[in-house]
């Protein structure tokens, strides 16, 4: 691998670390930030939502403007965006100041993490070194993840929660300091290579909407007009985007891209992947807090392990096997490290013992590790030099509407399940394990439903005969026949 593509990959790698850091490090300091601002039960949940909402609605658009109008002018104004916005909500006061700060953060993340794949695929074409590069990418996904929380409790604890979102603006200068000379240069294709300005309001505002109904969910509940009106108004919107995009001069969404069968396979195989992690990632650190009474830097170190298991697998033991077994078949045996997961979370006890009860049951979540490198090489499979970033959006779109819908969701079942126990007289501690327990059990079902999906969709495409082959001699002449009518 040539020095400045590794330096390209640091720098890909730098910025995923720092929205997949920013994303973790909030939650664990929630409680910090509602005291000090003040923030409503109701409000303090839009800290993480105007972020998510933002960040979910334009990724797909963000994507394919980085192909028009150049991958890597895209991802540096994401990362100014980003920075600059993390600058403003480290130093809010009010809560409209701090949520302002978010949405903007959104609007970042999505600009940069909409291309970062597509100049990853772009830079590694195909091969053992693409597979490397992606491991490195997945592992610094995860290493996100299991820092933020890490962090999110030490920084809230030693310092303040204004730290969560100061911390990114070395990584950001960093980021947009290495850029410049790190990576490649690309001129994109122009707007009127594909500048539909319906099909991008269309999908757009679908998102938006969409994802506005169901990040309110657990507040309103599903039957509630402010959850209704937006997510069928949403629905609609996306049905009519993609209904255009069959008709449109310019399409946003080539319709070519999702016949792909790997493409749309593996957008589908991780919209329920993702929905179904919600239960381990999030739940299983509630427990920990809520019934076993951990602090919030405890309950993250005690996250760790299961965080370190699945970078070191995706970084040293998927590349590997993908090598020797091919992506489909390491994803499928990810998938079923998975489903065995939160079954096994499900007989948890109350008051469990970390080491006994939790300990070994998460390192399962190695599985994770198995599961994103080959996914993520499928999904971008079907991409070529022009679409590289558009694939790179979609992929990231279906991430985060999955996960939005996992919180809604699993959420939703565990807090109706923990208030029916209650009702039938179960203690607190047991009525919330209860509830988890049921979140846990749907979950195990959305990945059963993924490792159905992956065996199905995801199915080794039949190689064509070699020319001058007596199997493909007798394709020819099958073909010359002709039908006697």
């Amino acid at each position: 691998m040539p020095s400045t593509s590794r330096l390209a990959l640091g720098v890909i790698a730098a910025s995923t670390l720092m929205i997949i850091l920013d994303g973790s490090i909030v939650t664990v300091a929630m409680p910090a930030i509602q005291s000090d601002l003040d923030f409503s039960p109701g409000g303090l949940s839009w800290v993480v939502n105007a972020y998510l909402v933002a960040f979910g609605s334009l990724l797909l658009l963000a994507g394919r403007l980085g192909d028009l109008l150049g991958r890597k002018r895209m991802f540096v104004a994401g990362t100014a965006v980003f920075t600059a916005a993390s600058l403003l909500a480290g130093l809010a006061a009010t809560p409209a100041v701090l949520l302002a700060a978010r949405f903007l953060q959104g609007i970042g993340s999505a600009m940069t993490a909409a291309v970062g794949l597509g100049i990853l695929v772009s830079l590694f074409p195909s091969g053992r070194e693409r597979a490397r590069a992606i491991a490195v990418f997945s592992f610094t996904g995860a290493a996100g993840a299991s820092l933020g929380q890490v962090l999110g409790g030490a920084l809230t604890d030693a310092l303040d929660w204004h730290w969560t979102f100061l911390i990114n603006l070395p990584i950001g200068a960093a980021v947009l300091a290495l850029a410049g000379p790190a990576l490649p240069a690309d001129r994109g294709l122009g707007l009127r290579a594909g500048a539909d300005a319906w099909s991008a309001g269309l999908i757009t505002t679908g998102l938006m909407a969409g994802l506005y109904g169901i990040v309110g969910v657990p507040t309103h509940g599903w039957a509630s007009p402010l959850t209704l009106v937006p997510v069928l108004t949403g629905a609609a919107l996306v049905t009519v985007f993609f209904l255009r995009q069959f008709r449109a001069r310019t399409p946003l969404l080539p319709p070519t891209l999702l016949k792909v069968r790997a493409v749309a396979g593996a957008n589908l195989v991780q919209l329920l992947t993702v929905a179904a992690m919600f239960a381990f990632q999030v739940l299983v650190a509630l427990h920990l807090q809520n019934v076993v009474g951990y602090g919030a830097a405890r309950t993250g170190l005690a996250m760790l392990p299961a965080a370190v298991a699945i970078g070191a697998v995706s970084l040293l033991v998927s590349p590997r096997l993908i090598g020797r077994y091919g992506e489909r078949a390491v994803l499928r045996a990810g998938l079923a490290l998975l489903v065995a997961m939160l079954v096994l979370l499900t007989r948890v006890p109350a008051h469990a013992d970390y080491v006994r009860d939790l300990l070994p049951v998460m390192l399962l979540a190695a599985g994770f590790g198995l599961v994103l490198p080959p996914l993520t090489q499928l999904a971008m499979s079907g991409a070529d030099e022009r679409d590289a970033g558009l694939a790179s959006g979609l992929f990231n779109t279906t991430q985060q509407v999955g996960s939005a819908l996992g919180v809604a969701v699993l959420s939703t079942l565990a807090a109706a399940r923990t208030d029916a126990l209650t009702r039938y007289g179960d203690a607190r501690p047991e009525a919330l394990t209860g509830g988890y327990h049921l979140a846990f059990a749907t979950g195990a079902g959305l990945l059963a439903l993924a490792l159905l999906a992956a065996t199905l969709l995801l199915r080794r495409p039949t190689p064509s005969p070699t020319p001058g082959t007596p199997e493909a001699i007798g394709m020819s002449e099958a073909r010359s026949i002709t039908p006697v009518s």
